[in-house]
């Protein structure tokens, strides 16, 4: 019994150990720290990683054993690209981009294989004369959930009281389903339009928010939707009961065809963050089934302030993740980030472009933080003095269907890092039975990234520093990205180079 019970355990532990392995990719010498790359996802049995380094535009293709198989060139390319977008799907990619020639804007779609190369002959999906040289994006490529409605839409905002918005929906191969012209009033100066998504209908879901003053508080909420089929827009008012909103979110709830509206709200403009703001729209009923404010009550705050004081717990917080679950309810994660240094310290107010996770408002031919490449930071606009970025506690919450929270807890982290915030943050892994959070924890001088998961019941675990973690390679985990339920590739530096590790959780 003895030595079978000792076998049982040596399965155990063996089984633990495999599944927290790390396997890093060799550095490249052609992967300089300014390549500007995106994981684009594993195709077949292939890791795609593309890349990019002054107009040179290649395809890295990485085996299982993130072993460099091949490095393509994309020579299907123009030279000096203004924007790229990638859609994986398990045999084949999409790759979205745009380019100018003279006056013309061009948006294009390559089809991809799981070896990198192109299939057929690019597809081009729509065009804008324009008088000026564009350096940056004028198209947006979203897609639903399950990979079948991809919507392509431009905003022309030339004039500022009345946006012009073209949306173009196509299927899975690529055929053009509608194309749509709408005119958009934007009757303040202060309004903005925010997230963008499609559901898995192909309807396209957005808000309008009017703005107190520019890169302030939210005072007024307008739900957006447009039918796939519809050239027309439907426009419903939230109400927000005096509460003054922070960035808006949205989530598409597919499973229960509804729409999931949250901010984070202040009772009064520019003033503490008193709790979260939850709006529920149902599609079948054409009806706000919730709109309600959630205020953060004395013991959530004493866990999550860090080195905040009670009532200024939550002011550097930003929400991160959204996830639905099929009984209509959802968790959600917020971050506390903010950065100090000899410029001041920035935080919500203080950055003109609000939060530093926002992927909305990105839509206007300009990008104030564009997420999609690592190289990326409050520096690289304007605040070139001296910075330390700050990425501490995160907290999660779950709520019911009728946005009831059920708990929360907090990931307690202290991170920092100065003039760059490649190494701080946090990358969410949802393995179904858990959530993980993974993220650097120094450890004697050393970055060593940790993993901290969340049961459905809202258990945390602390899981012990990951195995196998190579001296010399530094996480990037925030810009990690899963590629299977348990796999994830992250970037990482080693002595300048950029290079690639794929964890299996």
């Amino acid at each position: 019994m003895n030595k079978l019970f000792l076998v049982v355990i040596a399965i155990i532990l063996s089984g633990t150990s495999i599944g927290q392995r790390v396997i890093y990719s060799e550095p490249d010498k052609d992967d300089l720290k300014q390549t500007r790359f995106e994981i684009v996802g594993k195709i077949g049995s292939n890791i795609l990683i593309y890349k990019e380094l002054r107009d040179n535009h290649s395809m890295s293709i990485y085996d299982a054993s993130m072993k460099q198989i091949e490095r393509l060139k994309l020579d299907f390319l123009p030279d000096k690209l203004i924007n790229t977008d990638f859609i994986a799907y398990p045999d084949f990619c999409y790759m979205f981009y745009q380019y100018q020639k003279r006056n013309v804007v061009y948006c294009m779609a390559a089809k991809l294989d799981g070896n990198g190369k192109k299939i057929g002959d690019p597809i081009q999906l729509d065009t804008t004369q324009i008088t000026f040289f564009a350096s940056n994006k004028l198209y947006s490529v979203i897609h639903s959930d399950d990979k079948q409605q991809i919507q392509i839409f431009k905003i022309n905002n030339k004039n500022d009281r009345n946006h012009l918005l073209t949306t173009s929906l196509f299927n899975k191969e690529l055929a053009l389903q509608y194309k749509h012209y709408m005119s958009i009033p934007m009757p303040d100066r202060n309004d903005i339009l925010t997230e963008f998504y499609v559901d898995n209908d192909g309807n396209l879901v957005f808000t309008r928010a009017v703005q107190t003053g520019q890169s302030d508080n939210i005072q007024k909420l307008f739900f957006m939707t447009k039918e796939r089929a519809s050239d027309q827009y439907v426009e419903r008012e939230i109400k927000l009961n005096n509460h003054y909103l922070d960035d808006v979110r949205i989530k598409v709830d597919n499973y229960n065809k509804r729409y999931i509206i949250t901010s984070l709200y202040s009772k009064s403009r520019q003033g503490n963050i008193d709790g979260l703001h939850v709006s529920i729209w149902d599609r079948p009923s054409s009806s706000l089934n919730v709109s309600k404010g959630i205020p953060f009550d004395e013991n959530l705050r004493n866990e999550a302030k860090g080195q905040n004081g009670m009532r200024t717990a939550f002011n550097d917080y930003f929400l991160r993740n959204l996830i639905v679950t099929k009984d209509g309810g959802f968790l959600l994660a917020a971050e506390s980030f903010y950065t100090t240094g000899r410029a001041g310290n920035f935080n919500r107010w203080g950055s003109p472009f609000g939060s530093p996770f926002l992927r909305g408002m990105n839509y206007y031919s300009f990008t104030p933080y564009y997420y999609a490449y690592p190289w990326s930071s409050w520096n690289n606009y304007g605040y070139n003095q001296y910075n330390r970025y700050h990425a501490e506690n995160v907290v999660v919450f779950s709520f019911d269907s009728s946005a009831k929270m059920n708990w929360s807890n907090v990931i307690i982290k202290d991170q920092y890092d100065d003039d760059v915030d490649l190494f701080i943050g946090y990358q969410l892994v949802n393995t179904g039975d858990q959530l993980h959070f993974l993220f650097n924890k120094q450890e004697k001088r050393l970055q060593l990234l940790s993993d901290q998961s969340i049961s459905p019941e809202g258990q945390l675990t602390r899981v012990p520093t990951l195995k196998n973690l190579d001296k010399g390679f530094d996480f990037m985990p925030r810009l990690g990205k899963q590629i299977s339920n348990r796999q994830i590739v992250f970037p990482c530096m080693y002595r300048n180079y950029l290079c690639f590790a794929k964890l299996e959780l």
